[in-house]
């Protein structure tokens, strides 16, 4: 009898679909700069990617899904990056990791992160994805800024409300930055940084 073993097989089948996978997402990310969200085509995506449409649809069921793949993956790198640097102790240093973390992501993924915010009120699942996110640094900036002495609460002076400005600040800041240049985006960061610490009370 020749030897079989369904579990390696399913293994290397794995393996090959994640390379696959990474292909994909890898073209439309190429594609994004090259020619836009609007422009490009499935077809475009499946060449880039060495394989065939149907292929492509064998893991994804069109454009929009394979972006929102996309999305999801670097999001769950942003958050990767900068979890354990905003759980920092210190809160000065919690600010300063977490803000160069997230001038990383951007520099090396900006185009991504422009996209998930200009189909966020577009596109279901990426307006989800992106709230989810923000949403999760909200409580990492409300729990440095709690670290630092702000009162917790809701209320305008307090660390959640505060939190949630300073989120969304930053997001536009980083989107419109980004689209100038790294040193533009540094800059930015550098005053988003410098307002997360006067709001933690902590230029003195």
């Amino acid at each position: 009898m020749p030897s079989h073993h369904p579990a390696r097989s399913r293994r290397s089948t794995e393996r090959k679909g994640d390379l696959r996978e990474r292909a994909i997402l890898d073209t439309c990310e190429a594609l994004l700069a090259h020619k836009g969200y609007n422009a490009m085509t499935v077809g475009d995506i499946a060449q880039g990617a060495g394989i065939t449409r149907g292929a492509l649809y064998f893991y994804f069921g069109s454009k929009q899904e394979v972006v929102v793949a996309l999305v999801a993956r670097t999001v769950e790198q942003l958050w990767e990056r900068s979890r354990t640097t905003a759980q920092t102790d210190e809160p000065r240093q919690a600010i300063a990791e977490a803000m160069q973390r997230t001038v990383e992501l951007w520099n090396e993924h900006g185009l991504v992160m422009r996209t998930a915010i200009d189909l966020s009120l577009t596109v279901p699942e990426i307006g989800e994805l992106w709230s989810h996110t923000a949403d999760l640094f909200i409580t990492a900036i409300t729990a440095v800024l709690e670290r630092a002495g702000i009162q917790a609460g809701t209320e305008p002076e307090q660390a959640s409300a505060m939190a949630r400005a300073l989120c969304w600040m930053i997001e536009r800041t980083f989107y419109h930055a980004s689209q100038e240049s790294r040193e533009t985006l540094q800059e930015a960061s550098a005053t988003c940084e410098h307002l997360w610490l006067i709001s933690a009370g902590l230029t003195t």
